[in-house]
């Protein structure tokens, strides 16, 4: 049975880390100021302003970081400050025997999310494609901040994933399957096939997403997955939104999913709002779901957190 980690309860702390590209300090502040109008303390990690590039620190830096936030018993959430790319680079050294014993919240989206399917494939931890540290400001729609919160602070046996209202979820393959729910980002797992860590979808739902690819790229990316066997394994498909994908030769992100993902036959819903769109649901990674595209619903069979 997957492990759900501990609730998130006011006046909780939450560790702060960089663990891909690096963030403006700036912002980083800013952002911890909002954050703690939620009643929650911060612990921050010794490399979270460091930048080495396009990379915040190294890996080993990168990863001492988050085990740092896994050992500290005062952490109930590790957040993010972003994505950007790299987050493969410190899976080598994580030691999971130590997150296994310490399982904690883990939030985020972007190239965060090969991280989220590893830590469901090692030590088969729930965690969320949901809210990095950069989206705590102001401008941030409730709605993020609803899922967020009803995804981490709230206990539930069961929750319906809805998108805002006026911007409906499309089913285009009728079927009815439950499995564990895998995936996020696109290019981040393009980038981790014929590697130890490359994503497990047997047996599984998988969503997918991305953010400023051209349509020729998104299925040069697609393609890969599917000669990977990706597609073959997965028992059901969610297409999130692309978001800024341009067109290109004149294909578009829609026709793409109607011309190669429609024919693959398998359950399929899409236009979910999910991880780089404005609107973002808390998606649970590792988490036994239901997709009913008969029905036109996705809902997550059991808690993703513990009391």
């Amino acid at each position: 049975m997957a492990i759900s980690p501990p609730i998130l309860q006011r006046g909780d702390t939450v560790g702060i880390v960089t663990l891909g590209s690096p963030l403006d300090a700036t912002i980083i502040n800013e952002r911890i100021k909002v954050l703690r109008t939620t009643g929650l303390n911060v612990v921050l990690g010794q490399y979270l302003y460091a930048q080495n590039g396009f990379l915040a620190g190294t890996d080993e830096q990168r990863a001492s970081d988050l085990m740092m936030m896994f050992e500290n018993e005062e952490v109930k959430m590790i957040l993010p400050s972003r994505g950007g790319t790299g987050v493969a680079g410190i899976l080598p050294y994580l030691d999971y025997n130590v997150i296994r014993r310490n399982p904690k919240i883990v939030t985020g989206y972007s190239d965060i999310t090969v991280l989220l399917n590893v830590l469901h494939q090692s030590v088969d931890l729930i965690s969320l494609q949901s809210l990095m540290l950069i989206d705590f400001r102001l401008e941030t729609p409730v709605y993020n901040f609803n899922q967020f919160f009803s995804a981490s602070s709230v206990f539930s046996t069961t929750r319906t994933i809805q998108n805002p209202p006026g911007i409906p979820q499309i089913s285009r393959v009728p079927g009815n399957v439950t499995g564990t729910l895998v995936g996020g980002n696109l290019t981040s797992f393009v980038g981790t096939l014929g590697t130890p860590f490359e994503i497990d979808t047997w047996g599984k739902i998988l969503v997918l997403e991305e953010t400023h690819e051209p349509a020729n790229t998104v299925y040069r990316y697609l393609n890969q997955l599917k000669l990977a066997g990706k597609f073959n394994d997965c028992i059901g498909i969610i297409m999130g939104e692309c978001t800024a994908c341009p067109v290109a030769y004149g294909k578009s992100y829609e026709d793409l999913i109607n011309e190669f993902v429609v024919p693959l036959g398998k359950p399929l819903m899409t236009n979910l709002t999910t991880a780089h769109g404005l609107y973002k649901a808390a998606i649970p990674i590792g988490a036994m779901v239901n997709l009913d595209t008969v029905n036109n619903t996705l809902t997550v069979l059991e808690p993703t957190v513990s009391i």
